[in-house]
């Protein structure tokens, strides 16, 4: 059975605004250390598996509405996002094939640069200091890659998304 196009838009659509919903949840204070970013780690894997239909653009504007949901200067994680949708989208299929350890390690050098270009543009707004904790939630999202890539693929899977 196949779904149609409007269907595979609704599912990529509803994992990123559930993503940002994880984004937002208010966490005590030694729990938010170990979020990790939702938003990014979905944009990875829809640009991984569908990149004809979630692309640079897509993320663009995903990256637009994390900037508008978390406060943050306008364009800071549209640009991050960017870069690393444009990583993903011309490295994918030789991701793809690689295993998921593998896929771990690369998940977790996207990350780590995104943290640093996000490190990069707010020195640039005020000089800050960060300390080691700055750097988990990168950690514990490439640990958490295993399971989002099995349940976003689930969903993939049952709605034939290309």
């Amino acid at each position: 059975m196949r779904f149609s196009t409007n269907q595979g838009n609704t599912r990529i659509i509803v994992s990123i605004v559930l993503a940002m919903a994880l984004r937002i949840l208010p966490w005590s204070r030694e729990y938010y250390v170990y979020n990790p970013d939702w938003i990014l780690l979905i944009v990875i894997y829809w640009c991984l598996i569908a990149p004809e239909r979630f692309n640079i653009g897509s993320t663009w504007c995903v990256g637009l509405l994390t900037d508008t949901l978390t406060g943050q200067l306008l364009g800071q994680y549209a640009l991050t996002y960017s870069i690393i949708a444009y990583i993903t989208v011309r490295l994918h299929k030789r991701i793809r094939v690689f295993p998921i350890s593998q896929q771990i390690l690369i998940i977790l050098c996207m990350l780590l640069l995104s943290q640093l270009v996000i490190f990069w543009i707010k020195n640039i707004q005020s000089s800050i200091v960060i300390n080691w904790t700055y750097w988990i939630p990168s950690y514990t999202g490439a640990l958490l890659w295993p399971f989002v890539f099995v349940l976003l693929g689930g969903i993939h899977h049952k709605s034939n998304i290309r």
